[in-house]
């Protein structure tokens, strides 16, 4: 069964406008139409069973019906990376959030060579290998900052 993530507020009876990836994907990648079943999920209200009650030529409606998993968070893994090039660095965060990493935390070294990268594309891909993985949650991404501003992670860990 199709699962997608959006970003609205889920709840029975709740009739949503799919973007316009996500409609063309429905409408003409995997050719649903009115009445097919999908699952729906945010990262917020847990897994809903949904039915296509409208496709157009610009988007594709979608009702929410019945709530089939319940709001549920993984263990709070952080995966702190180095910025590498570009197609590296996106297999490692699917892969990451395959894995259950909640959030991750980009890092610049003095020998990193990438100057800037797209968290958007990043996020993209972080979200696709949500929905493909039953998740329910939706990792963070954050901004990457200089190595020594995040000089406790360096420390060793302790437990007492």
């Amino acid at each position: 069964m199709i699962r997608l993530f959006i970003p609205h507020d889920l709840a029975a009876g709740a009739e949503l406008a799919l973007d316009h990836g996500q409609s063309h994907y429905l409408a003409s990648v995997m050719r649903q139409g009115v009445g097919d079943e999908l699952l729906l999920f945010n990262g917020r209200d847990g897994e809903w069973r949904a039915r296509i009650a409208a496709v157009t030529r610009r988007a594709v409606g979608v009702r929410a019906e019945t709530l089939a998993r319940p709001q549920a968070t993984g263990p709070d893994l952080m995966l702190v990376i180095a910025l590498v090039k570009r197609a590296r660095l996106e297999t490692i965060v699917e892969k990451a959030a395959e894995l259950g990493v909640r959030s991750i935390q980009l890092m610049t070294t003095d020998r990193t060579n990438a100057d800037r990268v797209r968290v958007d594309r990043l996020t993209a891909s972080w979200i696709e290998a949500s929905g493909q993985t039953g998740r329910l949650d939706v990792p963070q991404m954050r901004e990457a900052m200089k190595l020594g501003a995040y000089d406790y992670l360096l420390k060793p860990f302790t437990v007492d």
